[in-house]
Order: C-alpha cells, then sequence, then structure tokens
C-alpha cells in the first residue's frame, strides 16, 4: 500500500515552449514578405522594425529565406543598418493565437523593398549564409535576437550569379513581443 500512495503522491512537470506560452499569451506572430524581385544587378530585403515608440522588445524566434530563382544567393543579416531603396510596409503578419477577441495587432512593422542598388549603411552585419536556387534557408533563434525600440534585424538578399535572369524571394520571420 505504501508504493502506491508514493506513486500518487508524485509531482508532474510539463515543460512548455516559449513560442507556445507567448502565442497563449497572444504575443506571438508570424509575417513574411512576399514577390521580393532581385536581379544580378539589385537586391531585395525584408526587415523586422521596432518603431522607437513601441514600448515594447522583439524577441526573434524564427526565420526565413525562400529563393525562387535558378542562381544561387546570399543572404546577409543585419542590425540596425539603414536599407537601400524605399520600405513599405508588408501586410502579411498575423498573430499564431487567434482566439483572442479583439484579435492582437503586433507593435513590430515588417517592411519590404525590391529591386534595391547598393548595401545596407552603418548598423551591424551580423551573419550571411549561401544557398542554392529553389531552397529555404531557416534559422530557429528561440528568442536570442532581441530588437529593442527604435532598432532592427534586416535579411538582405542578393543573388551571386551575375549571369542568372532575375528572381525572386520570400523572406519570413516570427517573433514575439514584451512589454519594456
Amino acid at each position: 500500500m505504501a508504493n502506491t500512495a508514493s506513486r500518487n503522491q508524485m509531482g508532474r512537470t510539463v515543460e512548455v515552449p516559449i513560442s507556445l506560452f507567448e502565442s497563449m499569451r497572444g504575443r506571438y506572430f508570424i509575417g513574411y514578405a512576399d514577390g521580393l524581385s532581385l536581379n544580378a544587378g539589385s537586391s531585395a530585403w525584408a526587415r523586422l522594425y521596432n518603431p522607437r515608440l513601441s514600448g515594447v522588445n522583439l524577441f526573434v524566434d524564427t526565420w526565413s529565406v525562400t529563393d525562387l530563382s535558378v542562381s544561387p544567393f546570399r543572404a546577409q543579416f543585419w542590425f540596425n543598418a539603414d536599407p537601400p531603396g524605399n520600405a513599405t510596409e508588408s501586410d502579411l503578419v498575423t498573430p499564431s493565437n487567434l482566439a483572442f477577441r479583439p484579435t492582437p495587432v503586433p507593435h513590430a512593422e515588417l517592411q519590404k523593398a525590391s529591386a534595391v542598388y547598393g548595401e545596407p549603411d552603418g548598423g551591424v552585419l551580423a551573419f550571411a549564409r549561401w544557398g542554392i536556387p529553389c531552397t529555404t534557408l531557416v534559422g530557429e533563434e528561440g528568442g536570442k535576437l532581441i530588437i529593442p525600440p527604435g532598432s532592427s534585424f534586416m535579411i538582405y538578399v542578393s543573388l551571386t550569379n551575375f549571369s542568372s535572369p532575375e528572381g525572386s524571394a520570400r523572406i519570413s520571420f516570427n517573433w514575439w513581443e514584451e512589454v519594456t
């Protein structure tokens, strides 16, 4: 009988991934920039921009870059750089938890630009990745890339085969937001 009682008194521990935890709180968002055009002479980019007065920190969970061309490509990852070209805001952003009413709205802006000339200015080139044609690069950061108000995290994509025709790319981000 003592053996049965000991088993019934054992506690349970449940581990919840941080992405699920933040989604349950209505603070996890998914967004992407689609149809980014580039060619041998131009590039494209997308970035998570955290407005200066947002009052939140952004925690980047995952990112991906999909190449839709016949050329190898390079993806550069920049913090706080001024990108070339004119940015537009992607409307392809959604909270991951659709059970909330009203639906949560992110403070972050997912900005993008296609067919830009020149390189990013200032900021820090944190790392770069190379990909083969028609592949997707994926990074799982788990929230370790933290973007405070007034800062940004940008993925800048260029083709590496200068004789290739035009191509296109998709860039996505998953992140959560926490009040500062």
